[in-house]
């Protein structure tokens, strides 16, 4: 059993939001035992149904499966399902003292309806899928680029993969989008989804999107927002000082798992090559997923972005880490880390000489270049504070 960075504590009620896929359940049958806690799945159709007609018949289950039984523990799965039952889990809170771990793949219906979210009687945590700490040893670099490192993927033969992942992709589609009615026009959205998944770690161009999907801007920037509603990505912001001006700039985005994305994009029957740009923009996916869930299991309160200029110098990550310097991030998925993979940084270190610069590469060799800090992608995890 791989044991997962994140640890909720079982002193309080807490939500637990994650991709499907990424071990949310298993991850909570864990922590609190098949004996110990009562087990409330929304994903099986009748409970959904009945509780969606009359969510009062939770304070009945619960009375007769959890407080005469005195178990203190219950799961609810899928709680966006039926958000009415949080007004039921916070009178339980409060009253019988009850810790309640709630799951959710999707935050779009618990926002946008305005959902009891416990105001603070709850605590948030995020599952992903696995990072490199936590698979050790049986991490391989070219099988999470190629096929992710979602749970369920992990220990099945490889000639098996792509078409999980290809119905992982359908069934997102199926699941989350059909059935939830989130639009209406399903073939826009599902061509979209393909042109997103191909525009994945680049600027979003709304407008060249919005053609090629044959819609316009605003339902395409509703669309990435149903994306990070459903938890299968983020937007990464342009790098401002002025926070006024970051929002005026666009943004990337970056689907939450290497596998996902390529099955989205069309791509598993792409064979990745070292060298490519195919290899280097899901090199530079995977480490920035790796920091972002490192730091947010880590409860760090980083801010990340992306720094751009108008005469085309990038920077793949801007790390803003409270009580440390900001950190400057050049992700290259090459083996030899060269002086040309060091020139942007170079430029940018003499505007802004108080921040740390850093290449993360699969270089072996560390080192030390005029100011820019040479690392191993997993060594220099640990040295900007992982």
């Amino acid at each position: 059993m791989i044991k997962r960075m994140l640890r909720p504590s079982k002193l309080k009620s807490f939500f637990l939001f994650g991709a499907r896929g990424t071990g949310k359940t298993t991850l909570l049958k864990q922590l609190f035992g098949e004996n110990d806690c009562f087990y409330l799945n929304l994903l099986d159709t009748e409970y959904e149904e009945r509780l969606s007609a009359s969510p009062q018949l939770l304070e009945k289950i619960i009375d007769e499966s959890v407080i005469k039984k005195k178990i203190k523990y219950i799961i609810i799965d899928e709680i966006q399902k039926v958000p009415k039952l949080l007004d039921i889990v916070h009178h339980q809170v409060e009253v019988n003292g009850l810790v309640f771990a709630l799951t959710g793949s999707s935050a779009r219906k618990l926002k946008r309806g305005g959902a009891n979210l416990l105001a603070g009687r709850a605590l948030t945590n995020h599952l992903f899928p696995f990072t490199s700490t936590e698979l050790g040893d049986q991490f391989d670099l070219n099988s999470a680029l190629a096929y992710g490192t979602l749970p369920s993927i992990f220990n099945m033969p490889l000639e098996l993969r792509a078409d999980y992942l290809r119905s992982y992709a359908e069934t997102y589609l199926k699941e989350e989008i059909i059935i939830e009615q989130i639009i209406r026009k399903i073939p826009p959205f599902r061509h979209f989804l393909q042109v997103a998944a191909q525009s994945n770690t680049k600027i979003i161009n709304y407008s060249k999107i919005a053609r090629d999907v044959k819609s316009d801007v605003p339902t395409v920037q509703n669309y990435f927002q149903i994306l990070e509603d459903t938890l299968v990505g983020f937007m990464l912001p342009a790098f401002d000082t002025s926070v006024r001006k970051r929002m005026r700039k666009a943004p990337k985005f970056y689907f939450f798992d290497c596998g996902v994305q390529s099955a989205l994009s069309k791509l598993l029957n792409v064979t990745l090559v070292p060298s490519t740009s195919l290899y280097g923009e899901r090199f530079e996916q995977f480490v920035i997923n790796e920091i972002r869930y490192h730091a947010i299991y880590k409860k760090l309160d980083w801010e990340f972005s992306y720094f751009a200029t108008k005469d085309q110098l990038e920077i793949d990550l801007v790390v803003d880490r409270p009580g440390m310097p900001r950190a400057f991030i050049e992700i290259k998925s090459t083996s030899t880390v060269q002086a040309e993979h060091l020139r942007h940084l170079h430029r940018i270190k003499k505007d802004i000489p108080s921040a740390e610069y850093y290449v993360f590469s699969q270089d072996t060799i560390i080192r030390n270049e005029g100011g820019i800090s040479c690392f191993p992608w997993q060594r220099g995890l640990r040295e900007i504070g992982l």
